[in-house]
């Protein structure tokens, strides 16, 4: 039985090489060349990626999504900065939870009770998956939302003595985080490729931030030849307090983390204090008998 498992693995093997050889098939570590290349950021892709990504491009053929629903994710998955289609990025999701969906056949052999929990294991990373540009999304418009008080503050300054709003944005993406300098970049190229308004209003459908929105609704205002200074004043102050509210509702959720280590330390006290109680204890009635 060893002997016909061994040869089996190895028949496998050959054949799957040579006809990976045959077809052209690009190695997984080109895969994750090209993979990585295109992906934002200094992260690498991982060799079981790359593997799982080259089953999912082969799926999504089959794989076909509503039109609205393909529009959005695909809207989504620009704005998260994932080169992929809809097709595929649904594909990928169900491909990794299939793989480990697999490992089920072994596990009712040798360890049945383990067989549920892969299920929802498998479950679980699916949903996982197909939720991640979601998350993606949202870390992205909070790292930008952090950075529109200072803009909105400086947009307010800068419009007493220039109405170049070309010129704001590209002076601001030289002080803003990376996530907004990044959308600055993509606004920027767009203004001067395209029309000024048609680029922000793009810029808003892509971030899909209610505080981006008042931004770019008063950019807009000035160069429809508005005055803008009162506007940004007002939203200024409406910026800072939410702000504020922001910074609380982070500073509410530290005491909870230091509780945490407050009872630690109060155990430890309470172990000493009845440590040398004790001792002093086996002192007394060891001096007694």
């Amino acid at each position: 039985m060893i002997t016909l498992t061994i040869f089996g693995t190895l028949l496998s093997l050959g054949i799957y090489l040579i006809l990976a050889d045959r077809l052209r098939l690009p190695l997984l570590a080109t895969e994750r060349a090209m993979l990585s290349a295109g992906r934002e950021g200094k992260s690498k892709t991982k060799t079981l990626e790359a593997f799982l990504m080259n089953k999912a491009v082969f799926l999504s053929r089959f794989i076909q999504l509503e039109e609205y629903k393909a529009i959005r994710l695909r809207n989504n998955l620009n704005a998260a900065g994932l080169n992929m289609t809809p097709e595929v990025y649904t594909a990928f999701a169900m491909v990794k939870a299939t793989t480990i969906l697999l490992g089920v056949i072994p596990c009712f052999f040798i360890l049945p009770l383990l067989s549920p929990m892969l299920v929802l294991l498998a479950v679980a990373t699916y949903f996982k998956e197909i939720r991640k540009v979601d998350g993606l999304l949202s870390a992205k418009r909070d790292a930008v939302e952090r950075d529109l008080p200072r803009f909105v503050a400086t947009v307010e300054q800068e419009l007493q003595a220039s109405r170049d709003v070309l010129g704001i944005l590209e002076n601001f993406k030289k002080h803003a985080g990376s996530s907004f300098a990044g959308e600055l970049d993509i606004v920027t190229a767009d203004m001067r490729s395209s029309g000024y308004e048609a680029a922000l209003t793009r810029l808003e459908a892509r971030v899909n931030s209610s505080m981006l929105s008042d931004v770019v609704r008063g950019l807009i205002s000035v160069l429809r030849g508005n005055d803008g200074r009162v506007y940004f004043q007002m939203l200024e102050h409406d910026l800072k307090q939410l702000e504020l509210q922001r910074l609380k509702a982070e500073a509410l959720k530290i005491p909870p983390k230091i509780r945490v280590f407050s009872f630690l330390m109060l155990i430890c006290f309470i172990f000493t204090y009845i440590a040398v109680i004790g001792y002093e204890i086996l002192q007394s009635l060891g001096t007694l008998f």
